[in-house]
């Protein structure tokens, strides 16, 4: 049980740090909205990084999100959680990083953006433009197959 921390692992210490966040969330029915922010990242044993962000939800108000991410190294991929203080689903990731190591793709599933009662699939992109700036883009597929972007959010680092 005493896992010493791997190269994957090592991966998601760049998230570690202050950062802060300008984001643009879409909808397929309702003009996009712009909100921002700021979010705090902790490395956990070198093992887990837990990120707590603190911002203003268009139509909702503040709004405090948790994420934590780690690498299961017997089923190589990258697993975590999301929730948010807006809701009351806790949502699982799966994932995996690209073969540049900029890009980690992270795949959950949820309640529909349709408010059809139904479950749909979300992926998340974690993408680092350099040390300092990174993006996240969340998708969701949409009934026609398609994947549509959700939310565009851009983070520079603090500290």
């Amino acid at each position: 049980m005493n896992t010493e921390p791997r190269k994957e692992h090592q991966w998601l210490q760049k998230l570690v740090g202050k950062w802060t966040f300008e984001a643009e969330m879409m909808s397929p029915d309702k003009p996009s909205v712009k909100s921002e922010g700021t979010e705090t990242v902790r490395s956990l044993g070198g093992l887990w990084v837990v990120a707590e962000g603190q911002g203003e939800m268009p139509g909702i108000g503040p709004a405090t999100t948790i994420m934590t991410l780690g690498f299961d190294l017997e089923k190589k991929r990258y697993i975590g959680t999301w929730i948010g203080s807006m809701m009351t689903h806790l949502w699982v990731y799966d994932g995996s990083l690209d073969a540049s190591e900029r890009t980690l793709t992270l795949e959950s599933e949820g309640p529909s953006m349709a408010g059809d009662g139904k479950t749909a699939k979300y992926r998340d992109v974690i993408e680092f433009n350099s040390d300092d700036h990174r993006l996240l883009l969340s998708y969701w597929l949409s009934d026609d197959g398609a994947w549509r972007q959700i939310v565009a959010a851009s983070y520079r680092r603090k500290s």
